[in-house]
């Protein structure tokens, strides 16, 4: 998108069918374990967003096959049967954390030297935890003050245990999940402290079962990754994005609409398929499918939720609580201040933008109700900031959305969608 606004326009309510692209956390794993694997494979629904780019041009650029199909969502990729067979590289991933992670911890599995660094916001994203995890398998590498770029004198992983503090990031534990197959010693990774978004972590460990590698495991205590495993090339189906889902959902809540978003239904264990659990909390009505969710709006009343399973959800979350009658308070979602943007503090400033009363604390925020008011609104570059306060103009005149094309990071038509289910 490139004009530097979008305006949205109020509706009477929404109603209609959504499907959202796939998934970009499950795209970004599945590239891994097709890029490890020997031989072809084919992921299909496939989500062609900026974060998803990158992670394509860092294989080629490290010496394997990939081929994109974006009018088929498809994306094919000719495993190296191990490590990639590039000895240099120096990647650039922009913002995406899933990609920074995985590909550090990618790297380590060769042989060479290879730099990650990514934008000015991407060097203030920590990544210390994972590069002292990996250090503790052997790993020669360093990064700068514990965040990147990370530099990598890579060797072959050796494997054996290691520590883990997945506190601020479960991405740091699926990277060395996603990897461990190919060090050379049964890797076992031992957590320090309760992770985040633990659904997250299973998903990993599904992803990894489907390409054909055990992971045993205690809770979320200890995971083990058995030697002499390997993923096996294949063709994959990657689910809708349940996170791009919930802007709908909300959208319906907040209009009094209906909406059916396909391609997540209710056997998914993507985090943020709870989300229509949570809007029938505050009051809608929601039909669970099994490849679809429905869900029709109704009166909103305020909730106090801990979101850190899935703090993903805060900013539709919040922007829909400004429509329920009482405080909505969302707690234990402190590592948001160290995503795209600090998104505690940059809902906290739009919503007051919007005339709303907001509370911020350290680890969560609370929002009053209200009625909102139009106005331009800050991104921050950060795509979920963008597409939750664009539902704000479903219901406010004069709403206007700064730099809308940073949506494109896992959603790039996000604002078209949203345009054909507007009823005005």
């Amino acid at each position: 998108m490139a004009a530097d606004v979008y305006e949205i326009q109020p509706v009477s309510t929404v109603s209609g069918v959504v499907r959202p692209p796939g998934s970009k956390s499950y795209t970004n794993r599945a590239l891994i374990a097709a890029a490890l694997a020997k031989g072809h494979s084919r992921l299909n629904n496939v989500v062609f967003c900026d974060d998803s780019i990158v992670m394509v041009e860092a294989f080629r650029s490290l010496g394997l096959t990939v081929t994109t199909a974006p009018d088929e969502s498809a994306i094919e990729v000719d495993g190296a049967g191990g490590p990639a067979p590039a000895r240099s590289a120096n990647i650039n991933i922009q913002n995406a954390g899933t990609a920074m992670r995985f590909l550090t911890a990618y790297l380590t599995l060769g042989k060479g030297d290879f730099v990650v660094d990514g934008t000015a916001r991407m060097r203030r994203r920590p990544i210390a935890e994972l590069v002292d995890s990996l250090r503790q398998l052997g790993a020669h590498l360093e990064s700068a003050d514990g965040f990147p770029p990370v530099r990598i004198a890579a060797n072959a992983l050796p494997g054996g245990v290691a520590e883990i503090d997945a506190s601020r990031s479960s991405q740091f534990l699926s990277a060395l999940l996603l990897s461990a197959p190919y060090a050379h010693r049964t890797v076992e990774l031992r957590l320090t402290s309760e992770p985040v978004s633990r659904p997250y972590i299973d998903m990993t460990v599904a992803l990894m079962n489907d390409f054909g590698v055990a992971v045993e495991r205690e809770g979320y205590r200890l995971f083990r990754v058995p030697t002499g495993q390997a993923y096996r090339a294949r063709g994959y189906m990657i689910e809708a994005d349940a996170s791009g889902a919930s802007y709908f959902l909300a959208a319906a809540a907040i209009t009094g609409g209906s909406v059916r978003v396909e391609g997540v239904g209710r056997s998914s264990i993507q985090a943020d398929a709870r989300f229509a659990d949570i809007l029938a909390q505050m009051g809608c009505h929601v039909t669970p499918l099994p490849n679809a969710i429905e869900l029709q709006g109704a009166p909103l009343k305020g909730i106090s939720i801990d979101l850190s399973d899935a703090p993903d959800l805060v900013p539709s979350l919040a922007v829909t609580a400004v429509f329920a009658e009482g405080s909505t308070r969302i707690t234990n979602v402190a590592n948001l201040r160290i995503k795209e943007s600090d998104r505690l503090s940059a809902l906290a400033a739009e919503l007051a933008r919007a005339g709303i009363k907001v509370e911020e604390f350290p680890d969560g925020i609370q929002i009053h109700p209200g009625v909102p008011a139009g106005a331009r609104f800050q991104t921050y570059n950060d795509h979920r900031i963008a597409m939750s306060m664009s539902l704000l103009g479903l219901r406010a005149k004069g709403v206007r959305i700064g730099n809308p094309g940073c949506v494109a990071k896992t959603y790039p038509g996000f604002f078209k969608d949203l345009q054909s289910i507007s009823i005005r």
